[in-house]
Formats: C-alpha cells, structure tokens, sequence
C-alpha cells in the first residue's frame, strides 16, 4: 500500500509563482488525487509516482480567462458571434478555467450548459447576457423590448455553480435618444438584474453623448462592477494631453474593475502603453477570444499576457491578473491559487527574452522583447496540454 506521503505528482525546480499567497521564487509543487499537497523549497523524488523537472519554468495557478466566447452554435449566421471551442484554444494557451463574457442569454443558456459546459474538460464559467439571445442573435441585444432583468437574475441564481454575472453589450443608440431606445436602458436593465442575483455586472458600453463613459463609471456602476475592452480606441482612459483621466482613477478608487477584453477591435496600443507608463494596468487581462481574433490580434492568453510583459508590467503583476484578480472578479477564490487543499488546476510557462513583435487592434505593431509560452496545462491533477511529453516514458523503454 503506498504510503500517506506518495503524491501522483511532484513537479520539481519550478520558479512557483501564486500571487494569492505572495509567493514567488523557486520550489517544489505536489499533487493527490487531482489536489495541491504540498508547495515548499523541496519535495524528494521517492514520494512522487511521477517526477517532472520543470527547471527554468515558471509554475502557476490554471489561468483564468474571464473574457472569451465559447458557446459555438452551428450553423452560423451573420447575427452570430462565431465562438471558438474551450478545449480546443484554451489549454494550450495555459487556460484551465474559460469564463464565457455573456455569449448566451436565457433563451440559449440551457443548451450551452447541456452541450458545451458540461461536456467540457476546461472549466467554463459564464456571465449571462441581458438580451435573450445574447450574441448568439445579437439583434436581441440592440432591442430594449428583449432586456429580461428578473428572467437574467433568475437564471443565474439557478446556476451558482456556473453564473458569475450578468453581462450587456452593443447596445448603442445613437442620440438624440427616444422613449423607445433610452441612452442607459440595457445598462440599468443589467443593474437590475444583477442586483437581484447579488453578482457583479460586466458592461461594454459605447459613450456617446448624452451617455458618457464618465457617467457609467461614476453614476451607475457600482463597486465590483467591471468594464470590459477599457484599451479600445473609442474608450476615452486618456484625456487629450495623455494623461489618464481622473474619473478613471476616482472609479478604480470606488472599487470599479478594468478588464483588457483584447478582442479583434478593442486593443489599442496607442491607449494601452501611455497607460502603462503612468502605472495604469486593467486589473484582469482577457483575451476576448472568438473566431475573428484567434488568428490575430488576440490569438490566445499567454500571447496577450506577453505583450503586457514586453509593456512593462512585471511578470508577478501579470501572473496575479490572469489567476487571483479574476479569481475574486467572479466570486470564485478556491481558483487561481496554489493553496494546499485547493484543486490542482496548474500552468506551466517559459519565458522567451529577445526580440518579438506584437500587432493590436488597429494594425499598429509594437516591438516587445519578452514571450510566454505554454508548457503544460494542468486540470485537477491532469494535463490537458502536454506537447513535450512531460511524464511520460521515452518511446524505447520496456513496456
């Protein structure tokens, strides 16, 4: 009978980093029966079943992608969002916890629970749309008449395992506003909802006159809130000098979120790197993910981390904004973290240094000299993405 002690894994020599206990620095990782056993300086190799050197790695908590749309709907229409497949894009970008940024509203939320969510090996979380076709029929999200408040909240009071808020976007009339499209209508309706289920709100919200990003940020948002895409173009963080706007930092004092939400058109590093400059970072980094991005600008989550990196966000700022700091967005603290006890949910990176080029939403490149790339994905103590063969036995060994 094996010993108390023997662990399934020992991942060996790592630079371990998992900001949600200001850990940072070389160490030993265990894994029991898909759990973290065991974190310290050293483990020794007999109480491990497997043994991985994962020397000049870096060894994290399963990232956390809490922007990508994964509900794939076939076939697809030109009202659709094209989705792109959670265990097909996401491991091997290091995701092990996928979390779909309104896709499905009531109407598809079953289906994308029965098809997509419970079927996956990823984890999927979900923000459930306000409209009742969310952006698998986007026309539902420009129509006041489809805004369900009690039906949203409803639905994700029904699934607290899944529901991590509720999501609006691209409703964006154009002033001067009617009674039939109010400036703030999907806003409030969000609002609503999310009260009712006591979860956060994500908005992508469009100023415009009339309805400004100062106003949504200090008169409607609420603590815990979060705005998405906030290093598009069209999202003023910046006022015309340069400098960030002081709403902006009066929001982030009050508790409002910044999430990057890369995307196809929502990057832009003619407002991200002045940004930077001035110590201005999105409290989480998201990729925005579906078909019209995975080819570029966006392509995944380590690419998109690596353009932060090469922007100057140190390496432990962006690891805490891709585990810990989604993590407590969405109300789920037992992930992004190595904790012992915790479930096994493991990324393992390298990191590149040398010179590489980065492109953003607007077609503009950036010259960066720092590039992560993904070793292993690691789910409950079970790698999901494994291209070295880590582990396993050379091709010539006895069987």
């Amino acid at each position: 009978m094996a010993s108390a002690e023997t662990f399934d894994l020992i991942l060996k020599n790592g630079l371990i980093i998992d900001p949600a206990n200001a850990r940072s620095g070389p160490g030993d990782l265990a894994v029991r029966d898909g759990r973290i056993a065991a974190v310290q300086g050293s483990i020794p190799d007999a109480k491990g079943k497997t043994v991985i050197d994962v020397s000049g790695c870096i060894v994290t908590p399963g990232l956390i992608d809490m922007h990508c749309h994964i509900c794939q709907k076939l076939p697809v229409s030109s009202d659709t969002l094209r989705c792109v497949d959670a265990d097909a894009h996401m491991p091997q970008q290091g995701v092990t916890t996928a979390v779909d940024a309104g896709t499905c509203g009531w109407r598809d939320f079953f289906n994308f629970k029965e098809e997509v969510i419970d079927k996956a090996k990823v984890r999927i979380l979900a923000f459930v749309n306000i409209a009742a076709g969310g952006m698998l029929s986007m026309e539902t999200e420009r129509e006041p008449a489809n805004f369900h408040s009690r039906i949203a909240a409803e639905l994700a009071a029904a699934f607290p395992d899944i529901a991590v808020g509720i999501k609006t976007a691209h409703y964006r009339p154009e002033p001067p506003f009617t009674e039939h499209y109010p400036a703030w209508t999907s806003v409030d309706k969000a609002l609503e909802a999310a009260e009712l289920c006591g979860l956060p709100a994500m908005f992508d919200v469009w100023p415009a006159p009339g309805r400004s990003y100062e106003d949504l940020l200090l008169k409607k948002m609420r603590p815990g809130d979060i705005h998405t895409h906030v290093f598009a173009r069209h999202i003023p963080v910046l006022e015309a000098d340069g400098h960030i706007a002081p709403y902006v930092l009066e929001a982030r004092e009050k508790g409002i979120l910044f999430d990057l939400g890369h995307g196809a058109g929502s990057f832009s590093f003619r407002n991200a790197i002045p940004a930077g400059r001035q110590g201005f970072f999105p409290d989480t980094i998201s990729t925005d993910l579906y078909t019209d991005n995975i080819a570029g600008p966006a392509i995944g989550l380590t690419h998109v981390m690596s353009k932060f990196l090469s922007m100057g966000l140190p390496l432990d700022d962006v690891i805490a904004r891709t585990t810990v700091k989604p993590a407590a967005a969405i109300g789920h603290p037992e992930l992004g973290t190595l904790n012992t006890g915790s479930c096994a949910d493991i990324t393992v990176l390298k990191l590149h240094e040398g010179s590489c080029g980065y492109t953003d939403s607007e077609g503009k490149r950036f010259s960066g000299n720092k590039k992560l790339e993904c070793i292993a994905a690691i789910r409950e103590g079970r790698f999901l993405y494994n291209p070295g063969g880590l582990g396993l036995p050379q091709w010539d060994e006895p069987r």
